[in-house]
């Protein structure tokens, strides 16, 4: 309503950065998480961009309320209670250069990627903040500010002294994910250090390693600034903890908090995971279906893991209060046990025995059997702890998927370790692993009846050895007879072009971080083979976890 009455009040619309009461209208979409009405105002704030207009004082009807008259509203607007900003603003129209003008398109467009966390007490609990009014604004090192999906997962990781698992961890998850399912989610990455030369190096890492989900948003990876978090050389030791390992469960709680505010208004659940894990096989769905099934709305937590705080589901919209009651007591003790004092005060009777308050938390906490995620670190993120943690109703890692794939013959030029064969993996027994491979190298499925194929998929590599993949690597078919396009493929006078081999194989597709997947064209027609052929010498093991070939 407010909204309306504005634009009627008016015959030209204002510029987010230098219209009060658009600056107002915009904060009023961010408390509220309301993202049609900010893509309202971004509309209407490019309106006055190509205008040159920057409507600091434009007509305003004086008698058209203030966007906000709530104290949350005061607090993100000057960081501090202080007073409300005037209303309507009396400062005089100007016109807007072309520099500014394009300086200020750019941040429109950043927009939603800048957005700040969103809890109005926050200042309370961490009142250094007061003094650094942009440490709430997240460093999107990767993203495309995807919103409005199902589900949200948080990934904390800070640096490890020996090994990192995270890229093992997004590896399992990924392969564990449908091509729906990575367009309804986000895995968001929270790099909880403020050395900018680690954090980019993880970056880095990141998008290297898994280009296809940083391009299309599923993927994202944010660190705080430094000034997010405060002293930690004055806290209180308690429960027999070294000061070291106050600061780091400190830290920690921090860091969860500040990935919980960024995570929620992105999407409608979020699962806390943590960086040295791997998920089973349809984890998504599985979710999905142990969520709906729930016989009431009252369940604040389901658990899909019984170790610490991984695989913990939450719906968004209660993670503001989650969130405050973690900093309220954020130098007191660990995420895990502020988690079980939460449920406690929401639903635990003083009067009553310790049972009777178990059996009130259970309708609220609900546990998922079996686990969906494995614990997989040796290595503790705090120095020098060695934590050997499984979770033993997750049951055994799966390291390949099944298909049922047509009869063939198949054979390789590589050198195969142990039991681990070609035969078992193309029928879904088990992974092919072999040595490194080297130049000239081939897999070859051989049809024992020439067959329409569909499509292809091959992956290499799984959760136990993600590195253990087929680079420089193409897919190629066989034609069972000589078709058009076949004939398209050969050059002038016998000689063949880039769509073509030397022994006459079709070239169809390459292998992409590990993953060769692709549709088959009709006119290729029947094909009486499959081949990968590897160009070039590889300085790490091969492993086949899935193969499956799509026909009509």
């Amino acid at each position: 309503m407010q909204m309306r009455q504005y634009f009627q009040s008016r015959d030209r619309s204002c510029h987010v950065e230098h219209c009060d009461v658009m600056q107002a209208v915009l904060l009023q979409a961010i408390e509220q998480n309301n993202f049609q009405l900010l893509l309202t105002v971004v509309k209407h704030s490019f309106w006055s961009l190509e205008t040159g207009t920057d409507c600091r004082s434009c007509e305003i009807d004086k008698k058209a309320p203030a966007p906000l008259e709530s104290p949350g509203w005061i607090l993100l607007w000057t960081g501090s209670w202080g007073e409300k900003p005037e209303w309507p603003p009396s400062t005089p129209c100007q016109k807007v250069n072309t520099r500014e003008k394009d300086a200020m398109k750019w941040k429109v467009l950043n927009l939603t990627s800048k957005l700040p966390l969103r809890l109005t007490n926050i200042h309370y609990y961490l009142p250094h903040l007061r003094e650094h009014e942009n440490s709430l604004y997240p460093n999107v090192v990767i993203g495309q500010g995807r919103t409005g999906v199902s589900l949200v997962m948080g990934i904390p990781t800070v640096k490890r002294g020996k090994q990192s698992y995270l890229l093992g961890t997004l590896n399992s998850l990924f392969y564990e994910m449908s091509a729906e399912q990575k367009n309804d989610c986000v895995v968001v990455i929270f790099v909880a250090e403020v050395n900018a030369e680690y954090v980019n190096s993880i970056a880095e890492s990141v998008r290297t390693s898994f280009p296809n989900e940083v391009q299309s948003g599923v993927l994202e990876v944010i660190s705080p600034l430094a000034s997010y978090y405060p002293d930690f050389s004055n806290l209180k030791e308690t429960f027999g903890d070294s000061k070291e390992r106050v600061r780091w469960r400190t830290k920690q709680n921090l860091d969860y908090s500040f990935l919980m505010l960024y995570a929620q208004p992105k999407g409608t659940f979020y699962l806390q995971l943590e960086d040295d894990i791997v998920a089973k096989p349809q984890y998504i769905q599985k979710i999905k279906n142990f969520a709906l099934k729930q016989p009431s709305d009252e369940w604040m937590i389901l658990e899909f893991s019984q170790l610490g705080f991984i695989g913990k589901l939450f719906r968004t919209k209660d993670l503001p209060l989650i969130v405050e009651f973690f900093l309220m007591f954020y130098k007191d003790k660990p995420i895990d046990w502020l988690l079980d004092h939460f449920l406690w005060v929401k639903v635990c009777n003083p009067e009553k025995d310790p049972k009777h308050c178990e059996q009130q938390k259970a309708y609220l906490r609900i546990r998922s059997k079996p686990s969906l995620f494995q614990h997989v670190g040796i290595h503790s993120s705090l120095v020098g702890k060695i934590q050997n943690l499984k979770d033993k109703d997750f049951g055994k890692n799966m390291l390949h998927k099944a298909h049922v794939n047509p009869p063939a013959k198949v054979t390789t030029s590589l050198r195969i370790f142990q039991h681990y064969t070609l035969e078992k993996a193309y029928e879904g027994m088990d992974c092919f692993w072999a040595f490194s491979p080297v130049a000239g190298d081939y897999i070859l499925f051989t049809f024992l009846q020439p067959l329409k194929a569909e499509g292809y998929l091959f992956r290499s590599g799984n959760m136990e050895h993600p590195g253990d993949k087929l680079f420089n690597t193409t897919v190629e078919v066989w034609p069972a007879a000589e078709t058009e396009l076949l004939k398209d493929a050969v050059g002038n006078g016998g000689k063949v072009n880039d769509q073509t081999t030397k022994d006459g194989y079709l070239k169809i597709g390459t292998f992409d971080n590990g993953i060769a997947e692709g549709i088959i064209s009709p006119s290729v027609g029947k094909i009486q083979a499959i081949r990968l052929s590897i160009h070039s010498d590889s300085p790490v093991w091969a492993l086949l976890s899935e193969i499956l070939i799509k026909t009509s």
